[in-house]
């Protein structure tokens, strides 16, 4: 038996193969039993907690330090044993890659779980949290570009030259996609300031509609026609945008016109008479009512009142009333409303002389 196991294959005992094996099983049998017992029970302990950090801590052991643990010990054990140069370097190689891309996860992991967490605390909507999704894709990028870089460094490259290449590149890149680049800043801007969110009902210059998606180039809406709107980030950003979707009162103000000849007892009612029919409407608040101008063929008074709410439709309920007991007070009363008129005066010399002329032509026949 025991000259079976000094063999020597491939420049390595039988034993020492052995040893290897049983090396990599108890790994595996550690890690699993790590995972059934210590973890779960680590997962009931954090869960009764309201610590955030505790939580990324488990999430990051749990996704990567222990898959990573097992398989660096794996490459541990197996480099006691002879190994071909080759092979000795394909292996390390795989373990500089597999090293770079664990760290990169973990890096992404924990800082999408972080800011989540962060989010989730100040009792941000899930739109705005799903809106995150393009910061992330940005940040994960350039956490993968780090490391793609730092893997290349270990191997033995040269990523000095490398560097100064791209960023020589990258200057070209940015004058070349200044638009793109714009856009993209513009996105962070409206992540960050919160001018509107999805599902907020907005008008910027000429287009309206609400939100569905907020890209990092593009900003789509959907208008009250049903067609989708793709605006750019910086037009946004660059442009007055009204959110109507934040709006907690509404404001009503239009003119009345009536007619001259009315008694100036019944023009000093007027204003009291639409106070009144205001102040009857739930969720209204009366603001003025003046005589505020005699017209050339109309007296004018400024109604201004308040809706206590955001509703469009409530705010028509409302002013529909108002403009309907408004009419109907006033036809009680005998007030008219002034209407466009015109007064047409004739030339009375102009008609005196063509009768006389007619009438010379009359006695000559």
């Amino acid at each position: 038996m025991d000259s079976y196991l000094d063999k020597i294959y491939w420049g390595n005992t039988v034993q020492s193969y052995m040893i290897a094996l049983m090396g990599i099983l108890i790994t595996w049998a550690v890690i699993r039993t790590l995972r059934r017992f210590v973890l779960k029970r680590m997962s009931n302990w954090i869960s009764r907690t309201s610590n955030n950090f505790d939580d990324i801590i488990f999430s990051v052991v749990e996704k990567f330090v222990l898959p990573y643990v097992y398989l660096a010990i794996n490459y541990h054990i197996i480099q006691e044993l002879y190994l071909h140069p080759r092979l000795n370097k394909i292996l390390a190689v795989a373990m500089a890659v597999i090293t770079t891309y664990f760290l990169v996860r973990l890096l992404n992991h924990a800082i999408q779980f972080a800011i989540n967490g962060i989010m989730k605390k100040r009792n941000e909507s899930a739109e705005r949290i799903r809106q995150l999704n393009g910061v992330m894709v940005v940040i994960k990028a350039l956490i993968w570009f780090v490391g793609f870089i730092f893997l290349l460094g270990n191997l033995g490259y040269d990523v000095r030259t490398m560097i100064a290449g791209l960023g020589v590149g990258g200057i070209a890149i940015a004058l070349a996609a200044q638009t793109v680049l714009g856009d993209l800043f513009s996105y962070f801007v409206i992540f960050f300031d919160k001018p509107f969110e999805i599902g907020d009902f907005i008008k910027t210059g000429t287009s309206s509609g609400t939100i569905e998606q907020i890209g990092i180039k593009t900003t789509r809406l959907r208008s009250l026609d049903g067609e989708q709107l793709v605006i750019s980030n910086t037009d946004l950003t660059k442009t007055t945008i009204h959110n109507y979707k934040r709006l907690e009162k509404r404001r009503v103000a239009f003119t009345l016109q009536v007619i001259y000849g009315i008694k100036t007892d019944l023009l000093k009612q007027i204003p009291m008479i639409i106070k009144e029919i205001v102040n009857e409407q739930p969720g209204t608040a009366f603001d003025r009512a003046h005589l505020s101008k005699l017209d050339t063929s109309s007296i004018n008074f400024d109604v201004v009142y308040i809706v206590d709410s955001s509703d469009f439709g409530q705010y028509m309920d409302i002013q529909q009333v108002v403009l309907i007991k408004i009419m109907e007070a006033f036809e009680q009363r005998g007030v008219e409303f002034a209407y466009p008129t015109q007064t047409i005066v004739v030339n009375k010399r102009e008609e005196l002389i063509k009768d006389e002329g007619t009438g010379s032509q009359d006695s000559e026949k």
